[in-house]
């Protein structure tokens, strides 16, 4: 008798018991029975989500001048970018639980709809307030795509095969990231900023058709009355987060952005608030909130933890290159948005190889700890290359010193992901993938806010220092608050100018050298394990039905006629792999896989 592998399935379908649920019209499909066309349907409608996402989270850098000079508003230009964060931040931990509430079709359709409708929003924004408005609309779906496209992969496949699947969706994620610059760049020089934004609309709409005709399985725990899932939502830790971190940006933004002094209320403010809000998160989490977005039985287990901080200082680092390495080549080098953007593609390439290569190797050797130890180091190297770039510097330093540091970080990701999943009941994975998820999203903000602050503290200090003319006050302030003017100084302000922002980018890479760096030792400790097993879930056989009385899902255990493994799994001698095959849980498998 057969008994079950990684790559067959341990329920083999019985043409007798198929026969009867044919007459069954409340038989359901479960993830693991969609045809193969079905599912790769799946991934396409999700993935080309998640990558106009990732294209969202870093357009806006290199339009921030043009953005600027249309509505006269520069000093509020850091929002565009941390408004879409700020909402991702927010929101992403909240799509794990609706995954498990609503469905994946239904919290899939509310993430796109955001998304695109914060888009187009963008797109015709009259003012600056409104497309900063805008911008947090678009990131309260995007942010969701993220999670929700790791845990539809945690459906469809078993823990050692969703490595090469995670991989592909991270190469999209790792081309909009590094895409989102360069083409934000050359669409606003062409043919204006707001085309950035509206040429989205068509392909979230193929994104949302995709994923609404394939996207039909359930899953145990959908299903519920309205009432309830509204009631299951975490309100209260949300909106504490929400103003937690919008306290900490305020904050950030007043004293260092607007130089603001620490004794003035406009700093003083956002600090109190910050320091309740963050207060009341973690006491609402901990003891009020039923269904909390931040799920406190992972904070006592070491692995989630681990993984969590990874992805924050990760984050933190990633994004502070990325908002900042495009400004490098348009302040000190003085070149154009386009081509300062364009320096992030080898970032995107490089981090797309990264994801197909860890996937690959996880996928044929089944381990995570060697390749994350060896080549996790690699964003270290990265940061230290662009940290000694100088005015000249070679073609390659230039242009490639940032390869690193993006095949490096999309090795760090795809194994702690891994990981995490490893480590965490099937049950547990979408609750973990959300954990995972804010701790980044944190990571992201940090990043942006916190490097922002030191860039504006250490510039404003060296352009105090350097420019001493009359009236220097007011030209410096022009020059702190609008880069593109360093472009038509004098000769005589533009070196001190330019030696200023040399200065201010310098401190900001120390910064994101720091961040990899402590990132490194956090991952050290992460254990390995066997990726043909994990903890225990509940299992589920082919026997998935909705209750013909109040519609919920009714499992039911393996028998006999489901397969010839079925004996196997009796007697303890079916294949960990197999076994995870036939487990059920909120981000794991459910019923028969079909071949792969």
């Amino acid at each position: 008798m057969p008994s079950g592998t990684e790559r067959e399935p341990l329920l083999q379908p019985s043409h007798d018991h198929d026969n009867a649920l044919k007459d069954d019209d409340t038989h359901v499909l479960g993830p693991r029975d969609v045809s193969k066309s079905t599912r790769y349907g799946i991934l396409a409608g999700m993935f080309c989500a998640s990558f106009l996402s990732s294209v969202n989270m870093t357009l806006v850098p290199t339009m921030i001048p043009s953005i600027s000079s249309d509505f006269h508003k520069s000093y509020q230009a850091s929002w565009l970018g941390t408004s879409y964060l700020l909402a991702t931040c927010t929101f992403t931990p909240l799509y794990g639980r609706l995954a498990d509430i609503l469905g994946r079709r239904r919290a899939t359709q509310l993430a796109i709809f955001f998304a695109t409708l914060g888009t187009l929003a963008c797109g015709f924004s009259p003012s600056m307030e409104t497309l900063i408005a805008a911008r947090f609309l678009s990131g309260m779906g995007g942010g969701g795509l993220f999670t929700l496209s790791s845990i539809v992969a945690s459906d469809l496949y078993s823990l050692r095969s969703r490595s090469l699947t995670q991989s592909v969706g991270s190469m999209f994620n790792g081309l909009g990231m590094g895409l989102g610059g360069p083409i934000g760049g050359l669409i606003s020089d062409r043919y204006g900023w707001r085309a950035s934004f509206l040429i989205q609309i068509p392909l979230f709409i193929v994104a949302m058709s995709i994923t609404s005709y394939n996207l039909t399985y359930t899953t145990p725990g959908q299903g519920k009355s309205t009432k309830k899932i509204l009631k299951s939502i975490d309100y209260g830790g949300s909106f504490a987060l929400l103003f937690a971190v919008g306290s900490c940006l305020f904050l950030l933004s007043t004293r260092y952005n607007e130089g603001l002094p620490w004794s003035d209320a406009r700093v003083i403010a956002p600090l109190v608030l910050m320091i309740a809000f963050a207060i009341t998160f973690v006491l609402f989490e901990l003891y009020v909130a039923p269904k909390p977005v931040m799920e406190p039985s992972l904070l006592k287990q070491k692995v989630p933890v681990l993984v969590s901080m990874s992805n924050f200082l990760v984050a933190n680092c990633n994004f502070t290159v990325t908002y900042f390495f495009p400004m490098y080549f348009q302040t000190v080098l003085l070149t154009s948005s386009s081509v300062a953007g364009a320096h992030l593609m080898p970032n995107s390439i490089s981090m797309s190889l990264g994801s197909l290569f860890t996937g690959w190797m996880i996928h044929r050797t089944g381990k995570y700890k060697n390749i994350n130890v060896t080549l996790g180091f690699l964003p270290f190297v990265g940061t230290l290359l662009i940290l000694f770039m100088r005015e000249d510097s070679g073609f390659i330093q230039k242009w490639l010193s940032i390869i690193p540091l993006g095949f490096g970080n999309a090795v760090v990701f795809q194994t702690t992901l891994i990981a995490l999943f490893a480590h965490v009941p099937v049950s547990d994975v979408a609750v973990a993938t959300s954990f995972g998820q804010l701790f980044r999203g944190m990571g992201q903000v940090a990043g942006v806010a916190v490097s922002s602050a030191i860039f504006q503290s250490v510039l404003d200090r060296e352009l105090a220092a350097r420019i001493t003319v009359p009236g220097a006050g007011e030209l410096i302030d022009k020059i702190r608050r609008n880069a593109r003017l360093v472009v038509d100084l004098d000769p005589e302000l533009q070196r001190p100018a330019i030696q200023s922002y040399k200065a201010a980018l310098t401190a900001v890479f120390v910064y994101a050298c720091v961040s990899t760096a402590l990132s490194y030792l956090v991952r050290l400790p992460i254990p390995e394990h066997s990726l043909e097993s994990r903890p225990n879930g509940r299992r589920l056989s082919t026997n998935t039905r909705l209750s013909p009385t109040d519609g919920s899902l009714r499992v039911t255990a393996p028998e006999d006629r489901c397969g010839a493994s079925t004996p196997e799994m009796r007697s303890g001698s079916a294949t960990p792999a197999a076994e995870e095959d036939a487990m059920v849980g909120s981000g794991g498998g459910y019923g028969p896989t079909p071949g792969r």
